[in-house]
């Protein structure tokens, strides 16, 4: 658990970093360095890493197991379907936001046009990814801090 939790908060830190290198040299006309490649490479890198542990830990999960034991019932419930589903969707659907957006920045001819792709793409899936987090003010579903 502790792991997930680091990975988790790695996740974040690089994407908003990516995001904040991208938006830098976008606006600044700045070269593409291989720093910058190395920031967009780790960020796909550690969001996979991520999702191989959310996945682990979906399977896992009790709440998970009774949503999909107990589908009808369990639909009716806005906590139960986030858990069960929501959150996985919105999930994988930013880390395949973040894949797409490091394959095709990687394969832009123009520095601007790599800063862009990243800077949309990866500013999607952050948008997305706390979204999809269940913040303790979070109307879709929420969790107290420590529990």
């Amino acid at each position: 658990m502790f792991l997930h939790s680091l990975v988790r908060w790695l996740v974040l830190l690089s994407l908003l970093y990516s995001i904040f290198r991208a938006c830098k040299g976008y606006f600044k006309n700045l070269m593409f360095s291989g720093t910058d490649n190395t920031v967009r490479h780790w960020t796909a890198t550690i969001s996979h890493i991520q999702l191989v542990l959310g996945i682990v830990l979906y399977s896992q999960s009790p709440i998970v197991k009774y949503f999909w034991k107990n589908f009808n019932e369990a639909k009716e419930s806005f906590d139960i379907l986030f858990f069960g589903m929501i959150h996985m969707i919105l999930m994988l659907l930013s880390i395949t936001l973040i894949t797409i957006g490091s394959a095709v920045s990687k394969r832009k001819l123009s520095d601007k046009e790599k800063f862009r792709t990243m800077l949309v793409y990866y500013g999607i899936a952050l948008i997305i990814i706390l979204v999809a987090i269940p913040w303790p003010f979070s109307p879709l579903a929420n969790r107290p801090y420590i529990r």
